[in-house]
């Protein structure tokens, strides 16, 4: 075997040399090409000085563009603390609650039914931090800083509503014995976490908001109190969508300093070097690379409104005869056999903040579910200008309560009107209901002749879109045999 393998090869490379220059197949770039980008010259096979810069600018505002839609998480959420922390003076460990319209409109796609009780922590400053869960109808999450889930608290986390002592360590931090109930570790320093009362009683609900406490490991033997702060805005408030322009980039500079770096990252950070940005460098751009980063933030964003708005997944479609999607296209962890959800990813966190299990959650009654809806029964993108109508179908699969809100497209955050008023669900005073328990929703500029009561009011010249939160779904949702209906346009 072993010689006739030999003279196999000796014949195979006598046939390669006997062909000689026959044998180079390989086309010559020479003169001028005209590609995508432009014309290109070369100088037999080697690209004149002209030409290599200009591909070399091409390739790093291509590598820019996606660097954009990588970072989204990282970005989102790092915007999102440096308001929370610029606007309320919390700092690592405290606790704010964004309760109602003007505090929650701050927020990515916000539920305004339910409170939002938030804090952030930097691990490398606090050491292990340890997060004590009170029973009761709380549900949460702690994030890393590309809000992939640490772990869930409360009701969809591991203590199932009973409570528990949860020890969070940081990338290097260790402890021997820890004397917690349950021990995860974040994979970055930075850290998420927030949480939401359920219970429908409003006074076991505010009991339950200020139970939780939050303070470092080091400190367990002589704990000091959890700081609880509200976010009590006047007027309208600035969005915390992600930065535009060359803010994007300063905040992803800032926000990659002091975090370890992913194996499946390793490839962006190279790319992300010849545009200025290097952990641990000063991030002072020159004039190219601000050229470059300037108009692959904008194309970028671009993609990005069409990742999120125009979901090309299989199955983000709720259903075959629907124009609802999905909204939730990620696994938490944001790997899967084989690849990593680069894109799923992005369409979650360009419009939203925070991913957990429950949000996911294909359990009956557990958890929560989101539906989108970016377009009317036409296909065409729903307009601020234009009266439309919605009916939730009587009995909708949710154990605990439903609930429809509507979003600025521009900003991605809930709508801004006189009525200060955003949603519309089954735990609204007022609400109308049909006689057969349908609900009719009404959005447009001008209240309908029904009264305002199931009205949201949006504005010209502005685009929307429109979630629905089904909180506790049930097995019509799962089994996607729940019709719910298109939003369409009202004569």
């Amino acid at each position: 075997m072993r010689a006739s393998t030999l003279l196999a090869s000796a014949v195979v490379l006598s046939i390669a040399v006997a062909g000689g220059a026959e044998a180079q197949t390989t086309p010559l770039l020479d003169g001028t090409v005209d590609t995508r980008i432009g014309e290109l010259e070369f100088e037999l096979g080697t690209p004149t000085v002209e030409t290599a810069q200009a591909l070399y600018d091409e390739l790093d505002f291509q590598r820019a563009v996606q660097a954009y839609i990588w970072a989204l998480p990282i970005v989102g959420l790092a915007q999102a603390r440096a308001m929370h922390e610029a606007t309320t003076g919390a700092t690592d460990g405290d606790i704010v609650t964004y309760e109602g319209y003007l505090p929650t409109s701050v927020w990515l796609t916000a539920n305004v039914t339910t409170p939002y009780i938030v804090g952030f922590a930097d691990l490398a400053t606090t050491g292990p931090l340890e997060i004590d869960v009170p029973a009761g109808q709380l549900a949460g999450v702690v994030n890393t800083a590309w809000q992939s889930p640490v772990t869930d608290l409360g009701l969809t986390g591991p203590d199932g509503g009973n409570g528990g002592r949860y020890l969070i360590l940081g990338p290097e931090q260790m402890i021997a014995r820890p004397n917690a109930d349950f021990v995860f570790q974040s994979s970055t320093n930075d850290i998420f976490f927030f949480y939401r009362v359920l219970e429908a009683d409003p006074d076991r609900a505010e009991a339950l908001k200020t139970a939780v406490r939050v303070f470092p490991y080091a400190q367990r033997f002589g704990p000091p109190a959890t700081r609880f702060l509200d976010f009590a805005p006047e007027g309208a408030q600035t969005p915390w969508s992600h930065p535009t322009g060359m803010a994007y980039w300063e905040r992803l500079s800032e926000s990659l300093a002091g975090e370890p770096v992913a194996d499946r990252d390793r490839f962006f950070m190279a790319m992300l070097r010849p545009l200025g940005i290097i952990p641990g460098v000063p991030f002072e751009p020159d004039e190219r690379q601000i050229r470059i980063l300037t108009d692959a933030a904008l194309v970028g964003e671009a993609m990005a409104r069409a990742n999120s708005f125009d979901k090309r997944f299989a199955g983000a479609s709720y259903r075959d005869d629907s124009s609802w999607d999905v909204v939730i296209q990620v696994d938490p962890e944001q790997d899967v056999d084989g690849w990593s959800e680069l894109d799923e990813r992005a369409a979650y966190t360009f419009e939203a903040i925070s991913t957990s299990e429950g949000m996911v959650s294909q359990k009956p009654g557990v958890g929560q579910a989101y539906l989108g809806a970016y377009r009317d029964a036409d296909g065409d993108a729903l307009d601020g200008a234009e009266t439309y109508q919605l009916t939730i179908p009587a009995n909708p699969p949710a154990k605990q309560f439903w609930s429809v809100t509507v979003y600025d497209a521009g900003s991605r955050t809930t709508v801004q009107n006189p009525q200060q008023r955003a949603d519309r669900s089954s735990r609204s005073e007022g609400l109308a209901v049909n006689d057969d328990g349908s609900v009719d929703l009404f959005f447009g500029p001008e209240a309908p002749e029904s009264g305002e009561s199931n009205w949201i009011q949006t504005n010209p010249g502005r685009g929307w879109f429109a979630y629905l939160r089904l909180y506790g779904p049930l097995e019509p949702y799962f089994e996607r045999s729940w019709v719910l209906p298109d939003i369409e346009k009202s004569e």
